[in-house]
C-alpha cells in the first residue's frame, strides 16, 4: 500500500520517497498550514513494536530538538499517528510529542534539504578538491561541536549522514543512535552502534563513546573526501571495524600526494588511536582545520563556493594556530614555512581588498552586480517599538563589525512568540548615512528559521510607552521591501525600493525560530 497522498499529523502531506533505512522511511512532505516542504522520517510500523527501537527514535527526536545549528538538519516537529492511512493523532510539548504511550507511527519531521548526501557526491566525483573537502569537514566539526557542547553524541558520522545543500553547505542528519553522554542502559553491553567503514576503535570494541569517537569518524569522512575511498576494506563489517582497531590509517600523502603535510598531520590527530593523542574536543580540530584551509585554497587558488562561505568564518591571523603534529615530524616541519609564509600573503591580500574603516565582513564580496554598502561601527541599533525595553542594546554593534564570530541577540521570550502589548515582533535597523538605494540584505545567523520583514525610512521615531500601539507604517517605515518566512544562514534578501534611496534599513522579526526563545543574528550586510 502506497503512502503517497497520505496526511500525518494532520497537516503534513507525503509527496514521495526519498529514502529508506532499515528503521525507518524519509518522505519528501509538504507543510499544509505553513505550505512550505519538508522532511518526514516514518518509522516502520514493525519496527515501533519493538520498544527498544522506539525509544531509539524518540530519543532521536528529543536529541535534535535541542539542537539549533545552521550545520544541523533541523527538527520541525515530531509526533505518532494511529494510523498510517489517516490523520492520526498527535500529541506536542517543545515539538516533540507522542499520542500517549500506544504504539503507532512514530514520525520526525525534519527541514527539508535540496541537494544530496556527501556519500552521492564523492561517488559522482571521486576525491573531492582539497580545499572543498576541508570546509565541509569544518562545517561537519561545528556541527558536532554544538551536539557535543549539549552533551550528544552522534555515533554514526558518516558520509550518508551529511547533506550537501544546493548552496554548497554540509548538514549533519539522522541522530538515530545518538546518545546523551549521560544516558545509561539503552544499548546491550557490548553491542557495536555505527558503519564500520567509519567507526572508531572504542567503539568497535564496545568500550565507552565519547565526542572523540565522533571526531574520529569525521576523520574518515575527510580521508574519503580527499582520496575517493574508505581506509580499510574486509570481508565482513567485524573484520573493518577489528583492522580500525589493529592497523594504523593509510598514508593519505601516498594516496594523493598533492595534499599538504599540514593537511595529513590533521588528518593524522583526528584518526589516532590512543584518545590522549586524538583531538581533545571539536573546537581543536575545528581551529587547525580553520589553519589548513587558509593554506590549501591559498595553494588551489580557491576561493569561491562553499570555501569561501567557510573561509569568511575564520579567526583573524593573529588568533590563528598551528596544526599539532605527534607522528612523521619531518613531513610537518617541510609545511611550516609554507604554511606561515601563504597564510600571510592570503590575509594581506584579503586586508588590500577590504574597505578601510569599514565594517564589512571578510569573505562578502560582490555578487550579480551587487556591491557590499560601508558601515560605520556605530549604524546598528536595536528597535523594539512596542515598549518593552532594549534588546541586547550593549551587543548590536557586532552585527556590523565585520566579525562573524561576534553575535547580537534578541531578549529570551519564553513563551516562544515576539507578541507584545503593542504589537508584534521587534528587531534592528541600519543607518546607510548618508543615504543608499540598497537592493539587497544579507543575514548571517547561527539561529535559522526566524521571519523577518524589511523596511526602509529616512527618519526614526522614538519607541513608544510599555504597551502602547501604533503600526510601523504610522511610524514613517516604508515596505515591507523585502521579507523571508525563514531565514537561513548567509540569506541574501532582495529589496524593492522603486529606485528610492534611503537613509534607514529595518530588519523586523515577526516569529523565533522554530522550539526558540531567542534569535541570534551574526553579520547584516546591505548590498546596493
Amino acid at each position: 500500500m502506497t503512502l503517497i497522498g497520505t496526511v500525518i499529523g494532520g497537516r503534513y502531506r507525503l509527496d514521495a520517497q526519498i529514502g529508506r533505512g532499515g528503521m525507518s522511511t524519509v518522505f519528501r512532505a509538504f507543510d499544509t498550514v505553513l505550505e512550505r516542504p519538508v522532511a518526514i522520517k516514518l518509522m516502520h510500523r514493525e519496527i515501533a513494536a519493538d520498544s527498544d527501537q522506539l525509544e531509539r527514535f524518540r530519543r532521536e527526536a528529543r536529541s535534535v530538538a535541542q539542537l539549533n545549528h545552521p550545520h544541523v538538519v533541523t527538527v520541525i516537529d515530531a509526533g505518532e499517528a494511529s494510523s498510517p492511512e489517516g490523520e492520526g493523532e498527535r500529541a506536542s510539548h517543545n515539538g516533540v510529542g507522542y499520542a500517549g504511550d500506544a504504539v503507532g507511527t512514530p514520525f520526525i519531521v525534519l527541514e527539508y534539504v535540496h541537494g544530496e548526501t556527501l556519500k552521492d557526491v564523492i561517488r559522482r566525483e571521486g576525491p573531492l578538491e582539497i580545499p572543498q573537502a576541508i570546509a565541509y569537514a569544518i562545517e561537519i566539526a561545528r556541527a558536532l561541536g554544538a551536539a557535543h557542547e549539549r552533551q550528544i553524541v552522534h555515533r554514526d558520522v558518516k558520509p550518508h549522514n551529511v547533506l550537501i545543500s544546493e548552496e554548497g553547505g554540509a548538514k549533519i542528519t539522522d541522530f538515530g543512535i545518538a546518545r546523551s553522554l549521560s544516558e545509561e542502559g539503552l544499548t546491550m553491553a557490548g553491542r557495536v552502534l555505527g558503519t564500520t567503514d567509519y567507526v572508531s576503535p572504542e567503539q568497535a570494541l564496545g568500550q565507552p563513546v565519547t565526542g572523540q569517537s565522533d571526531l574520529y569518524s569525521l576523520g574518515v569522512v575527510l580521508f574519503e573526501m580527499l582520496t575517493g575511498q574508505v581506509p580499510f576494506h574486509g570481508g565482513t563489517p567485524v573484520a573493518v571495524a577489528m583492522r580500525h582497531v589493529r592497523e594504523e590509517m593509510p598514508d593519505v600523502q601516498q594516496l594523493r600526494p598533492e595534499v599538504s603535510a599540514a593537511t595529513a598531520a590533521v588528518l593524522d590527530r583526528a584518526v589516532s588511536k590512543d584518545l590522549a593523542q586524538r583531538y581533545p574536543d571539536a573546537a581543536s580540530m575545528v581551529a587547525e582545520l580553520e589553519d589548513v584551509l587558509a593554506l590549501e585554497a591559498s595553494r588551489a587558488g580557491q576561493t569561491t563556493g562553499e570555501v569561501t562561505s567557510v573561509l569568511r568564518t575564520l579567526p583573524q591571523p593573529a588568533r590563528r594556530r598551528l596544526p599539532w603534529r605527534m607522528q612523521h615530524p619531518a613531513r610537518w616541519a617541510v609545511s611550516l614555512a609554507l604554511l606561515a609564509g601563504i597564510v600571510t600573503i592570503t590575509f594581506v591580500a584579503a586586508a588590500g581588498s577590504t574597505h578601510r574603516g569599514a565594517a564589512i565582513t571578510p569573505g562578502v564580496s560582490a555578487h550579480a552586480g551587487l556591491e557590499p554598502v560601508p558601515l560605520g561601527q556605530a549604524a546598528a541599533h536595536d528597535y523594539n517599538p512596542f515598549g518593552t525595553g532594549p534588546e541586547n542594546r550593549d551587543l548590536v554593534d557586532n552585527v556590523v563589525d565585520g566579525d562573524p564570530n561576534t553575535t547580537w541577540s534578541t531578549e529570551q521570550y519564553f513563551d516562544g512568540t515576539l507578541k507584545k502589548p503593542g504589537g508584534v515582533g521587534l528587531g534592528l535597523y541600519l543607518d546607510a548615512a548618508p543615504r543608499v538605494l540598497a537592493k539587497a540584505l544579507e543575514i548571517q545567523t547561527p539561529t535559522p528559521g526566524f521571519a523577518v520583514r524589511i523596511y526602509a525610512a529616512d527618519h526614526v521615531e522614538p519607541e513608544l510607552s510599555y504597551g502602547e500601539s501604533t503600526s510601523l507604517g504610522e511610524r514613517g517605515w516604508q515596505g515591507p521591501v523585502g521579507a523571508s518566512d525563514y531565514v537561513h544562514s548567509g540569506e541574501r534578501i532582495p529589496l524593492t525600493l522603486d529606485g528610492q534611496a534611503h537613509r534607514y534599513y529595518l530588519v523586523w522579526m515577526t516569529t523565533l525560530p522554530p522550539g526558540s526563545e531567542a534569535a541570534t543574528i551574526n553579520e547584516l550586510t546591505l548590498f546596493k
